[in-house]
């Protein structure tokens, strides 16, 4: 009689196990899918950031072609692209993103960004029209005033500069070119101040460090500015001053410059050594 009680209680045993053993191959499979997620997201930072630029190329080409619906591999060729050195292929990829469903204003910032690395300063402009003014973001202020320095709008231009570099805590970048505007327009004294305040957030960016020295020179300051710099950038340094002290027409004093660079220099510095010789000759 308590055969077919048993016999239930095994079948209700085996459906209950089964139900268990799917249950266990669920979860496995769903701790695979998120371990695989946290990878792939690992790999693509990895690829954003330390990669070299053509094998990121390559990833994310694969990537999208793989997954023609995911966005944020789009995404990633473009700035992959970019990294590259690959502006126009960028530009096509972010063009694509930002007239997608997901596409973000600031998608458009990167697309009129891709524009402005190719000198196509007016679709630059264009793009960043279609923004609202009420998206205040860092990038769009900064591509603002290089597109309003473009038009010579000088006015807007500081006012955008301005505006970027009080939107960061690492404004080097935006103060060096905001300065270099400043040289364009032939105004040294400005554009001195602001290549000093761009090195005392970044003490190691060189260019801010040369065009420091063209903008003294310009003064008919030949002496170097009190920076950190290496020996092989006190060479360069002196060069670039020797260069704009001739131009000057201070000839002898560019001369004694052209000297100090060559013998300052850890190596043989072959353009100084040529500029000195052309102008002994």
């Amino acid at each position: 009689m308590r055969h077919p009680v048993t016999l239930a209680l095994c079948l209700a045993g085996t459906v209950a196990l089964s139900a268990c053993n799917r249950s266990s191959d669920a979860e496995v499979q769903r701790a695979i899918q998120s371990v695989n997620v946290i990878d792939e997201t690992n790999l693509n930072d990895i690829m954003l950031t330390v990669g070299d630029p053509n094998e990121a190329v390559a990833y994310f080409t694969k990537a999208t072609a793989d997954n023609p619906d995911r966005i944020d591999l789009k995404r990633g060729l473009a700035k992959s692209l970019i990294r590259a050195g690959r502006p126009a292929d960028a530009a096509a990829i972010w063009a694509q993103v930002a007239a997608s469903p997901e596409g973000t204003l600031d998608d458009r910032v990167s697309l009129a960004d891709a524009h402005i690395r190719q000198n196509d300063w007016k679709k630059a402009e264009a793009e960043l029209a279609r923004i609202p003014p009420t998206h205040e973001t860092f990038e769009r202020y900064r591509l603002e005033a290089m597109v309003a320095d473009s038009k010579k709008d000088w006015k807007k231009a500081d006012s955008f500069y301005e505006t970027a570099a009080g939107m960061t805590n690492q404004p080097a970048g935006v103060y060096n070119n905001w300065g270099f505007s400043k040289l364009s327009r032939q105004d040294f004294a400005a554009a001195e101040r602001l290549f000093v305040q761009a090195l005392t957030y970044d003490d190691s960016l060189f260019t801010a460090k040369n065009n420091l020295v063209m903008a003294r020179g310009a003064q008919r300051k030949y002496d170097l500015p009190v920076i950190a710099m290496t020996q092989t950038e006190k060479a360069e340094l002196l060069y670039t001053l020797a260069l704009t002290a001739i131009k000057k027409g201070d000839v002898a004093v560019g001369k004694a410059l052209l000297q100090d660079a060559v013998s300052t220099h850890p190596q043989h510095f072959e353009a100084a050594v040529r500029s000195l010789a052309a102008l002994e000759a």
